[in-house]
């Protein structure tokens, strides 16, 4: 199943999209995707439902704006440098243990919103990432049992302002939670639908041409891994987010670096999970 929410920013309804490709809204289940959602069995709930309902449930307009396809959750927690290549192009050491960041969840937004480059930037920076969706309180998890806590997953940019991140005190946070910084989706995919998570090809291109290119399966550490070492330092809620990395190819990487510029445009993609479209815009308030 792949859930979906459209609408004006703030006011998206809930959907799936089809097996057509079409987004059906299904705002008279009653439910937002939100951690009350998941945390009661929302995902079984909602499949009930649709065997009965989803013929009356009417196609969303088409060109009606895709938001983030769940609402915002309590966190987002990140796993920084967590692909060989792009450690290495960072000129950092392949890390002995996940570096975890978070990102404000006032960054969230569509995954086809204009992002906006933050006033005074000089570094924004681009980062195609998976992101998992967790479907359960976790706490202690064992590695073993690290996947039963995965509602699914979903898109997610990692937009970064390198100068903020790294030049202002250390803090990585500072340069991951700008407004617009985390477009996800176009869905998520709920578990069942994608098998294997370590087995996807991710990319990105700006203006046209494919800069980071890789696959899943070039973690440094996996998706189970991650979710048990984060539930040792921390509880996981229903409909929290977990962004796993980005591979080679951001603008930080280049010699010379290579940052966003007013008008360009970022695509990027996971196999199985859809693709996103920003344009870039300068801050103007």
């Amino acid at each position: 199943m792949k859930l979906v929410r459209l609408g004006e920013s703030g006011k998206e309804k809930p959907g799936i999209q089809n097996k057509d490709g079409q987004y059906i809204d299904i705002s008279t289940f009653g439910e937002d995707f939100n951690e009350s959602f998941f945390e009661n069995d929302g995902i079984a709930r909602l499949e009930n439902w649709l065997k009965t309902n989803e013929a009356h449930c009417p196609a969303f307009p088409e060109n009606t704006r895709l938001g983030p396809c769940v609402a915002r959750p309590s966190k987002i927690v990140c796993v920084g440098l967590n692909y060989a290549k792009h450690a290495e192009e960072s000129g950092m050491d392949k890390p002995a243990e996940p570096v975890i960041f978070f990102k404000s969840t006032t960054a969230i937004c569509g995954p086809n919103d204009n992002v906006i480059i933050p006033k005074n930037s000089k570094k924004t920076d681009w980062e195609v990432e998976l992101a998992v969706i967790i479907g359960k309180k976790a706490s202690y998890v064992s590695k073993e049992d690290a996947y039963n806590y995965v509602a699914g997953y979903c898109l997610h940019n990692d937009y970064s302002e390198r100068e903020y991140q790294l030049e202002k005190g250390g803090q990585w946070v500072k340069g991951k939670s700008n407004d617009t910084f985390a477009p996800l989706g176009p869905f998520m995919a709920t578990k069942d639908e994608i098998p294997n998570p370590h087995g996807l090809r991710l990319w990105l291109s700006r203006n046209g041409k494919t800069i980071q290119d890789s696959n899943t399966d070039d973690m440094i550490f996996y998706i189970d891994e991650v979710i048990s070492y984060l539930s040792n330092y921390m509880t996981l809620l229903p409909g929290d987010i977990i962004s796993t990395g980005t591979p080679a190819g951001v603008g930080l990487g280049f010699k010379p670096p290579v940052y966003l510029q007013p008008g360009d445009e970022i695509e990027l993609g996971i196999e199985g999970l859809g693709v996103q479209k920003q344009t870039a815009e300068a801050y103007s308030k």
